[in-house]
């Protein structure tokens, strides 16, 4: 009886300190995920943003000197205007060799994350898209950003690690 309980000690004592040494090297991940797809009809690219809550809050706070809680929003339009501001300074888009305005037209919280929704000005149908994002590289050094765009069903994602920022997508079959 007691060589059980020994054993059965012992295998509990393993798997604490097992989990204890998984948990002390597990590192957190930094991403954000943004989606554009083509609208044929409106003749614009529309999509969104996904940024983590903290993560966002974090950087508008440098920003800003100034807390931004984006958890219980008080006022939307300025908090929209805060948001709007800061995509611009972080991610630009040229389609077709021209700069490519865009507009926030809204966000939402969807769990532990923000999603940003965003239109593009009209242009020809898209041969080659370049990114700028910077998307919270002024706030976290190991920041993954992922853009995926969507031309006429033909789908292509690229990931960026900081300091890169830069993406070329091209739909020369399009």
């Amino acid at each position: 009886m007691i060589s059980i309980m020994l054993k059965t000690n012992n295998f509990k004592f393993l798997i604490c300190l097992s989990v204890f040494f998984l948990s002390a090297f597990t590192h957190p991940y930094y991403l954000g995920v943004t989606d554009l797809v083509y609208n044929v009809k409106e003749k614009n690219l529309q999509g969104s943003v996904k940024l983590f809550t903290n993560d966002l809050e974090g950087a508008l706070k440098k920003a800003h000197n100034n807390t931004i809680d984006l958890i219980n929003v008080k006022n939307k339009e300025a908090v929209t205007i805060i948001l709007s501001d800061y995509l611009k300074k972080h991610f630009e888009l040229k389609v077709n060799d021209k700069k490519t305005s865009y507009k926030l037209i809204g966000f939402e919280r969807e769990e532990e994350s923000v999603l940003m929704y965003i239109e593009f000005e009209k242009t020809e149908t898209p041969k080659e898209v370049d990114v700028d994002n910077t998307l919270l590289y002024d706030h976290l050094k190991e920041q993954i950003n992922i853009v995926e765009i969507e031309v006429n069903n033909s789908k292509k994602s690229l990931k960026c690690t900081n300091p890169e920022k830069s993406f070329k997508f091209q739909f020369l079959d399009q």
